[in-house]
């Protein structure tokens, strides 16, 4: 039913609170001023205070507006109409495409899929970058965060994944985005022809901040309702810094007691009612999530990387414009290295990052004034060949071809008896004596 009420008993940044009765948490709101009337969801029930966020901002409303209650929460068109659709964070669309109205509709912000319905993930998603597919492969249902300070390339990084991933719905959830960044998003999609299989939650940094909260609750809604249909959905999202901000704004509107540099009590948990949507559906499709945060600083201790990554299944770290790969991190790579990948994976994956490792300890050592050896050289000209195949974000090229690469990149340096990787794999696969597979 719904109801309307006509005094505000108060105002604090874009928090409104009104008198009301079987109100229920994150039930929405119309309020109507004299210049416009907004959409708020309710946040906090204190007894027959009901307190609500106002998304377009509190600005221009006073006591005397009235407050009408939807009766539901927020919800999400779904459907295939979706797709190749940009909308903001509220769900309106923000490109010329046709109304959406008459289509069934989804709430937004339910709880977490069922353990029972769950599967061991199996799947592996392959993103054309060497860094992740050959060293620390994307699961289907995973969920990594990109680790990276301001400055670095990671909605470059991300859109790379968008457009290269082998999935059949990628969802972009922008929060706090500059425009020429959003631009960039678009452009880059209709370019590579991918668009018709995209949808884009685009909240931009001159929106209202509250908007940014709905931004993954939108899209990970979305996301769920194509995976339970069959689908393998893959959730962008850029970046969960500035939601966890966001949730910082209202926290402190609401006089919480605040807990480290300002940020919540709750900033755990909600961040992890947001990862822990991905999931692989038994007997239907999956949610995977690759999602940036920035650490302001470069510090990884800072509240929100930190919490985020006991909530993740490992981490990819962007330093210096490319996936660094002694910080980067895949704890479920073990579940598709040499089982869904080629057999020679697993090998070539260990061997290339150690003999890597010593290259880095070669080149430090030259730096504190040591002769070099021809060792030594030939560890420089393989760190050297690494960064440039496969370091390099420019570089784009299939699993097997990139693992061909790898052969190539180790007899070019080394002889088969130094790599340490077991004489059947070397008699299989090293370069001129090896059944090497090509093709992406």
């Amino acid at each position: 039913m719904i109801v309307e009420y006509t005094q505000i008993t108060s105002i604090q940044g874009d928090i409104i609170a009104v008198e009301a009765k079987d109100i229920r948490y994150g039930e929405l709101a119309a309020v109507r001023s004299r210049l416009r009337t907004s959409l708020a969801q309710v946040i906090r029930l204190r007894g027959n205070e009901v307190l609500l966020q106002v998304f377009a901002g509190a600005k221009g409303i006073s006591t005397g507006d009235r407050v009408r209650f939807l009766g539901h929460p927020m919800q999400v068109t779904y459907g295939d109409a979706m797709l190749g659709r940009v909308f903001n964070g509220s769900g309106l669309p923000l490109d010329a495409g046709p109304d959406l109205r008459s289509y069934p509709r989804h709430e937004v912000g339910g709880p977490s899929v069922n353990p029972v319905k769950r599967i061991i993930p199996r799947g592996f998603i392959e993103t054309r970058v060497p860094m992740i597919d050959v060293f620390n492969p994307l699961v289907e249902s995973q969920k990594l965060p990109i680790f990276a300070a301001a400055g670095e390339p990671y909605n470059e990084l991300l859109t790379r994944v968008g457009i290269r991933a082998n999935a059949d719905v990628v969802i972009l959830g922008g929060i706090g985005l500059k425009h020429d960044e959003y631009l960039k998003f678009r452009h880059a999609f209709e370019e590579a022809g991918v668009l018709p299989r995209t949808v884009m939650f685009i909240h931009t940094a001159s929106d209202p901040v509250v908007e940014r909260l709905l931004v993954p609750d939108m899209s990970l809604a979305l996301a769920e309702q194509f995976g339970v249909s069959g689908k393998r959905v893959l959730v962008l999202l850029s970046d969960m810094t500035a939601f966890a901000d966001a949730m910082k704004e209202v926290a402190i509107s609401m006089d919480q007691v605040p807990s480290n540099l300002g940020y919540p009590g709750s900033l755990y948990s909600d961040l992890a009612a947001r990862y822990e949507k991905a999931v692989d559906f038994e007997g239907a499709g999956s949610i995977t999530i690759l999602a940036v945060t920035t650490m302001p600083g470069d510090d990884v201790t800072h509240p929100v990387p930190d919490n985020t990554g006991y909530i993740t299944e490992g981490q990819f770290y962007l330093k210096n414009g490319v996936v660094e790969p002694f910080g980067s991190l895949s704890r479920l790579k073990q579940l598709v290295v040499g089982s869904v990948t080629r057999e020679d994976h697993g090998y070539i994956m260990n061997s290339m990052i150690r003999l890597f490792a010593r290259s880095r300890e070669v080149e430090q050592k030259l730096a504190m004034g040591f002769e070099k050896t021809e060792d030594d050289e030939r560890f420089l000209k393989y760190g050297r060949l690494f960064y440039d195949r496969f370091m390099d974000l420019k570089v784009d090229i299939g699993l097997n071809s990139a693992l061909d690469l790898g052969w190539k990149t180790l007899a070019e340096c080394f002889n088969p008896d130094e790599v340490g990787i077991k004489q059947s794999m070397i008699d299989g696969y090293w370069p001129g004596q090896g059944r090497s597979e090509f093709g992406d």
